[in-house]
Parts: structure tokens; C-alpha cells; sequence
């Protein structure tokens, strides 16, 4: 078990954080790596950060590029990438010293071409763990192709990151991000999956995802509405693959689609004229009859549903109602994650 393992690390105004995460994958116990340090433009001191790191570690590469955004950039490290395995880190976050070597143990093991950590939302004080779905010390979860890809359009137990995974590079090297949007990987997770045969997560939270104050609510702008289409173009996927998940595909869309209708409303000023908020509503109503039938085993979900199609701040009306009355307790408080304080 020593397979040569390429980190792909896309760098872009993340000074404060960098140092962190590089050194997080120089070192883990898992020594036989190599970690491209992709500086996609960045105007601050990265570039001079991730060059001093190839002065010290003859581990690391360093390649420096216009700025052209994350997918770009991954797409960018992926040219250089030469280990039997690929693993894409964020270049905010960092991983535990273990991480690396579980996951090869891992994939060695059941064989599989794609293995998925746990991790921890990270705060500056405290972390979180989303210990419904988690559990540390159960055994690795082994799912086959149709229960991947129905875990994925959930997106429960799988997750549409790229990063916290370690990849088999030759089940991804021939499968490029699209280029300028946000939520890049759910445009790309799907085709990737439809290559694997033995996907496994481990339960142990090994990666830890920065949560930065910046918030998407706080930093709203119509291109986070890019999710939208990346989950309409894997939802065509859906129905020509893998026609029974067509339902859950729609459901996925549902939610996804009222939640943006409500970060609108709450960011009318880069919504002046409706006209996204418009999208969202033309769209459930074309598509209402066949949004209906997947909800049919999801009360709450049909119920909104319905709500939305009277009229949208009917629905948001209930979304207010519900909210003061679990703030009354009127309501159980919904189950919510595990914390840890630093």
C-alpha cells in the first residue's frame, strides 16, 4: 500500500488560510505524495506562500496561472497529476494527519474506486458533525453503482463535493469541471459516479470544512442560482441513465428551487424586477404535475409544493408560521447537528 497519491490544491485569496492547509497534507502519516499548489491569479502573497513550501518539501509542486476560477484551476492541477490516486483539498480547509492513509487502507480494502470522508463544519470556536447521517464509529458505508447515484441526487450520505474524496485518477482524469460557474461539482459528480462500481464513506470525520463569515446568504448574488442549472442538467442525466431516480431528481430540484426563491426575497436589491424569482416560479409551474408525483411520499414537501403554486408568499407566510411557532416551542426544534468546541 504505497501508491503514490496527487493532491490538488486550487489557490485563489486565501493568504490567511493557506498555511494551514498545505501544511494539513504535508504532514500526514501517509508519506508518498505529491501536492500541486494551483495559483489561479491570485492577487495577494499565495504565490510566494505555496513557492516557499516547494523550497522546503520536494513533495510539492507549485504552478502558477491566470485566474480562470475554481474549475479552471482543478482542471489546470489535473494536467500535472501523476499519483495512482487524486484527492481534491480546498485550499481553506485542512485534514486530519490520518486522512490520507485511511482512505487508501480504505480503497485497498473493498476495492473501491472513490472513498468519501466524514468532516466537520469548521468555525473559528466550535465544529459541527452531522451525526444523522454520520456515525462515527460504525463501519465504512459500501454502496454499489444504483445506491451511489441514489445517495448522490439525495445527497444525504453522499455528497456532491469533489473535495473530501479520494479518486482512482483514472476514473476522473478524462472528466473536466465546467468552467465558469458556482457549484461546479453538481454538474460534474454525477458523470464521474456513473463510473464507479464500489463507492465507499467512511464514517470518521477526517476533513474540515471552513465555514468563512461570508455567508451565502450574506454574499447572495444571481450566480449562485448556477446550482439551478446544474441540477437541471444532471436531472436530463437522470432520466436517461437512471430513470427510476427521476422522482428523487425532481425532489432535489423542488427544494433546491424554493430555497433560492427565498434567498431572493431576502436579496430583493440584486432581484430588482422579479425576473429570477419569475424563473423559479415558471419553472415549478411547468413542471408541477411530475414535482407532484415525487412528492407523494413526502407530506411536508407536497404540502409546499402546493403552497408555492396557489402563490409563492403563501408559501412563504407558512415558512414565517412555522418558524415563530417552533420559537414558542409550540414546534419541536429540528434535530441539528453535533457539536464540539475548540
Amino acid at each position: 500500500m504505497n501508491q503514490k497519491v496527487s493532491v490538488v490544491v486550487p489557490i485563489y485569496k486565501v493568504e490567511r488560510y493557506l498555511s494551514k492547509c498545505v501544511d494539513s497534507i504535508l504532514n500526514q502519516t501517509y508519506r508518498n505524495l505529491e501536492v500541486i499548489l494551483v495559483n489561479d491569479g491570485s492577487p495577494d502573497d499565495c504565490g510566494n506562500i505555496a513557492e516557499n513550501y516547494a523550497l522546503l518539501d520536494n513533495r510539492v509542486k507549485v504552478i502558477h496561472k491566470e485566474n480562470g476560477g475554481l474549475s479552471d484551476a482543478r482542471n489546470y492541477g489535473m494536467k500535472y497529476v501523476t499519483g495512482e490516486y487524486t484527492l481534491f483539498v480546498d485550499s481553506d480547509d485542512w485534514l486530519d494527519r490520518s486522512m490520507i492513509e485511511e482512505l487508501v487502507k480504505t480503497s485497498s480494502k473493498f476495492q473501491a474506486e472513490v472513498v468519501q470522508s466524514a468532516f466537520y463544519y469548521a468555525y473559528n470556536d466550535h465544529l459541527l458533525f452531522d451525526s444523522r447521517v454520520y456515525k462515527q464509529n460504525a463501519s465504512p458505508v459500501v454502496l454499489d453503482n444504483k445506491s451511489l447515484m441514489y445517495e448522490l441526487v439525495k445527497n444525504n450520505i453522499v455528497k456532491n463535493f469533489a473535495w473530501g474524496k479520494l479518486y482512482k485518477t483514472k476514473i476522473i482524469k478524462d472528466i473536466p469541471f465546467k468552467k465558469g460557474v458556482l457549484f461546479e461539482d453538481v454538474f460534474w459528480a454525477h458523470q464521474v459516479m456513473q463510473g464507479v462500481k464500489t463507492f465507499v464513506c467512511v464514517n470518521k470525520p477526517f476533513y474540515f470544512y471552513l465555514q468563512r463569515a461570508d455567508s451565502i446568504v450574506g454574499t447572495y448574488t444571481p450566480r449562485n442560482l448556477d446550482i439551478l442549472e446544474g441540477l437541471k442538467e444532471r436531472h436530463r442525466f437522470i432520466e436517461k441513465y437512471y430513470e427510476n431516480l427521476t422522482a428523487e431528481s425532481y425532489k432535489a430540484l423542488l427544494k433546491n428551487n424554493l430555497i433560492h426563491y427565498i434567498l431572493l426575497l431576502r436579496n430583493r436589491k440584486k432581484d430588482r424586477n422579479g425576473l429570477y424569482r419569475k424563473e423559479i416560479f415558471e419553472y415549478i409551474k411547468g413542471n408541477y404535475s411530475e414535482l407532484k408525483k415525487a412528492t407523494v411520499d413526502d407530506k411536508l414537501l407536497k404540502k409546499q409544493l402546493i403552497m408555492f403554486n396557489i402563490h409563492p408568499y403563501l408559501y412563504t407566510i407558512f415558512l414565517v408560521f412555522q418558524k415563530v411557532l417552533r420559537k414558542i416551542r409550540f414546534l419541536p426544534q429540528p434535530i441539528g447537528l453535533e457539536r464540539r468546541d475548540l
